[in-house]
């Protein structure tokens, strides 16, 4: 039996920061596992040009800088898109290096999406600038009609999008973020080289019976919402599989306590604390950590076009306790996993 694990460090393809002191907060639990990660620009206001996009990098690095001087780890921004977003303006920040994204978030679709796109025809010049200069486009996969439910949204927008994207902009990098059905595991898995996907650690250890049974757990609701069973073992069939184009990417999205246990509760799971040892749980559950390190490690700098970092971090097999809480800068915020014990911990 493995004991011990030690693979390049990660990298988060898919994180949510937030700003001002709850970044304070947040960032040295992303810092302290991964040595780079793509910043969600769905902030308040979003971050839609370069001059926005560079100023929250910089309050980045500054907040690491007082909260975890000594970690080395880069922010990789990105931009969001609108209705109105300029080719140009894409293109300028993806030649500085401001951003090495653009996000497509579906107009209401999530947190912070009020300003998102509306008609995905509308970008299609910004999306043809992009395949040209081969920028990825990162891609919130819902549709947000009030009458598709909830738990079909993704697959009705594969249909309805995804397959038209690629069939009308093949040289297009698409990143189909924090899949959660089977339907989009088949998709990714039969869409060619310039198609990807990230995988959360969440969907791949709960299904929706977690949120609903027993009464409403706030600390389990996410969007996309976890799916039917079926759906999470898919999704662990192929992350654990060796497919070279599907990679980490947590999508941790910090919320003070009081604002999941609400009348009206935000989406999203703080999981950074213990987030390599939540995904390499499932590894070891399914027999495949021989596989973990291409799923963490290599995939994502691969599809990105971008070197995997030189240095290692280790996992070993050892109880750790989860949390309740945590305090994050004066905010109260509970972990994915709190209160349970892992079999696998984090040493650096």
């Amino acid at each position: 039996m493995t004991t011990t694990l030690t693979i390049r460090r990660p990298d988060d393809w898919h994180v949510h920061l937030r700003d001002g002191a709850l970044l304070k907060g947040v960032v040295p639990h992303t810092a302290r596992q991964f040595a780079r990660a793509i910043v969600m620009p769905n902030l308040n206001p979003p971050m839609v040009d370069v001059a926005g996009v560079a100023a929250y990098r910089d309050r980045i690095l500054a907040a690491l800088a007082q909260s975890a001087p000594d970690a080395k780890f880069t922010p990789l921004m990105t931009l969001y898109l609108t209705d109105g977003t300029d080719p140009d303006e894409v293109a300028r920040g993806f030649a500085e290096g401001v951003f090495v994204a653009a996000k497509l978030y579906p107009a209401h679709a999530t947190t912070g999406s009020a300003h998102g796109v509306t008609d995905i025809a509308k970008i299609y010049p910004v999306l043809e600038r992009m395949a040209k200069i081969g920028m990825p486009l990162l891609v919130h996969g819902e549709v947000t009609d009030a009458h598709v439910d909830i738990f079909d949204r993704e697959a009705v927008f594969i249909d309805r999008t995804m397959t038209r994207l690629v069939e009308d902009l093949p040289g297009l990098k698409i990143v189909f973020e924090h899949i959660t059905t089977a339907e989009a595991a088949a998709f990714v898995e039969s869409a060619g080289p310039n198609v990807a996907a990230t995988i959360t650690p969440q969907h791949l250890q709960i299904n929706r019976n977690a949120m609903l049974v027993g009464g409403i757990r706030p600390h389990a609701y996410c969007l996309p919402v976890a799916k039917r069973e079926h759906h999470r073992l898919a999704l662990r069939k192929l992350a654990t599989s060796g497919f070279s184009r599907v990679f980490l990417g947590t999508d941790t999205a910090p919320h003070a306590r009081h604002l999941k246990e609400a009348a009206c509760g935000c989406a999203g799971l703080f999981n950074a604390p213990f987030a390599l040892e939540s995904y390499v749980t499932v590894f070891d559950e399914e027999g495949a950590l021989d596989r973990f390190e291409a799923f963490a490690s290599l995939n994502g700098p691969a599809f990105y076009g971008m070197p995997v970092n030189e240095d290692t971090i280790t996992l070993v097999r050892e109880p750790v306790e989860v949390p309740s809480e945590y305090d994050c800068a004066s905010t109260l915020i509970v972990p994915f996993h709190a209160g349970e014990t892992l079999g696998w911990r984090f040493v650096g």
